[in-house]
């Protein structure tokens, strides 16, 4: 069994589209799980069917909570299912359902897959990720167009399409419940790579994504969070110097940012210090 699982925030007709996208659940054996963050928002409700299940949180808990809501209810379904994260304002590129499960029993070495993604307008927006600690850099790379071999090995796999097979893992596989929102999915894979779980990207099948068609409407808590959420995973993933020099840069440029994009410099810098509120009282 395929479930979808997706997180709904104030993006039911984002959530139509996707739909809308999957084949008729007659012709293969597939349910969706939609996390409805925005417990205000009933009309998702209106999706609610056999296929399809609503999970309402409380509040708007964040994209990993949210997700972890789901992989816990789908565990205790089906030990050995494939789950299927997709973003909201994602779609199947075209009838692939059948061609991903092929894909996923052919490779079951794979513990989390990514599909390869596209812009509306057909251009790579995800094809893999690569990580350099000496650095701190963590790099989307399309690894995959010039290529014919059924996959690649990468360091992490974007949360817009990311695939766990289920049977791989003894445990639940959860998101960090530190991140509230961006680069939960770097922290998943690495956390999970360590363990000695395969991570890779396919082109066999593709979603496309409308990029920030939902996190744009809010530019001030979209940085406040990716920055947040950036200087976590350096704070895990890399060393003291490279935070030191990695912070330097951001403040310096949070302040140039403030004569032409305010709402931008600010959202920086109020993740700033939301991290450094948040490691101070580590500390203690």
């Amino acid at each position: 069994m395929i479930y979808f699982l997706t997180v709904n925030y104030y993006s039911t007709k984002l959530v139509v589209k996707l739909i809308n996208s999957l084949p008729s659940s007659t012709e293969i054996n597939y349910k969706i799980i939609i996390i409805n963050n925005s417990p205000e928002d009933t009309e998702i409700n209106n999706f609610k069917n056999q296929s399809v299940q609503i999970i309402n949180a409380e509040t708007n808990i964040g994209f990993g909570k949210a997700c972890n809501l789901g992989i816990k209810y789908i565990y205790h379904q089906d030990k050995q299912a494939i789950v299927w994260i997709i973003n909201p304002d994602a779609y199947l590129a075209e009838p692939c359902l059948a061609t991903a499960q092929i894909f996923v029993d052919s490779h079951p070495e794979l513990s989390i897959i990514g599909s390869i993604i596209y812009t509306p307008t057909g251009e790579v927006w995800f094809g893999g990720g690569n990580f350099i600690p000496a650095t701190g850099a963590i790099i989307s790379q399309d690894l995959l167009t010039n290529t014919d071999k059924d996959y690649i090995t990468c360091d992490w796999i974007s949360g817009c399409s990311l695939i766990i097979n289920l049977r791989n893992f003894s445990e639940i596989p959860l998101f960090d419940p530190a991140y509230f929102l961006y680069y939960e999915d770097f922290d998943f894979c690495r956390r999970y790579a360590q363990q000695g779980h395969l991570i890779a990207v396919t082109k066999q099948f593709s979603v496309i994504h409308q990029p920030s068609s939902i996190t744009n409407k809010n530019i001030f808590l979209k940085i406040k969070h990716s920055t947040y959420s950036y200087l976590l995973t350096l704070e895990r993933y890399t060393n003291k110097e490279i935070q030191i020099v990695r912070l330097t840069r951001l403040i310096s440029y949070s302040l140039v940012l403030f004569l032409v994009k305010p709402q931008v410099a600010l959202g920086k810098i109020s993740g700033v210090l939301m991290y450094l509120r948040r490691y101070m009282g580590d500390r203690h």
